[in-house]
């Protein structure tokens, strides 16, 4: 058992049989009282997002989480087959834990995966990756009604919106956690 002097920022905590990503926390001493840690806890496998508090010193169960490299093979139906890049095993993840990630997956691209004894619990992507524009209306230029930007889909088959001068086959960096067009790559 581990206690509260042990939080840290991306540290796995089991509470309640649920494991928990600490996305923030604070040691908090106020002139009287006793201290305490207030954190921002998210839920690993339903992504939900909580404050907690604790006492000083309180006993907590940090769980064991091992974040390794793989790369990223096929889709094989509802789940995703990846490859570790150091022992060449391959492991099947389910959609719902590769979740919004695979609006962004490319074949033998390299992803992070947090493992929790050897069950995978979500699929880190890189900050951005850069994709295809497969479709897009050619842009007017007269054409302002929707604030100089148009709907792409990228070769993963997910919808952004680019500026109007972007066109059909030309590679764009993509953000993985909004989905934001962040400029053209040649």
């Amino acid at each position: 058992m581990a206690s509260t002097a042990d939080i840290r920022n991306g540290v796995v905590l089991s509470i309640d049989g649920q494991l928990w990503n600490v996305i923030e926390f604070q040691h908090v001493k106020p002139g009287k009282g006793g201290a305490f840690v207030r954190t921002k806890l998210k839920n690993v496998m339903s992504g939900k997002v909580v404050d907690r508090t604790y006492n000083a010193g309180a006993k907590i169960e940090i769980e064991n989480v091992d974040r390794r490299d793989f790369t990223y093979l096929y889709a094989d139906g509802d789940s995703f087959v990846f490859m570790d890049v150091d022992d060449y095993d391959q492991i099947t993840v389910s959609a719902a834990t590769v979740g919004d990630a695979k609006n962004f997956l490319l074949e033998n691209q390299q992803v992070q995966i947090a493992l929790n004894n050897g069950n995978p619990l979500y699929v880190e992507m890189p900050a951005s990756v850069v994709l295809e524009i497969t479709y897009t209306e050619p842009g007017l230029q007269g054409d302002r009604s929707s604030a100089g930007t148009k709907s792409a889909t990228v070769e993963t088959g997910y919808e952004i919106q680019v500026p109007l001068f972007v066109e059909q086959g030309t590679k764009v960096k993509v953000d993985t956690r909004t989905g934001d067009y962040l400029g053209r790559v040649n």
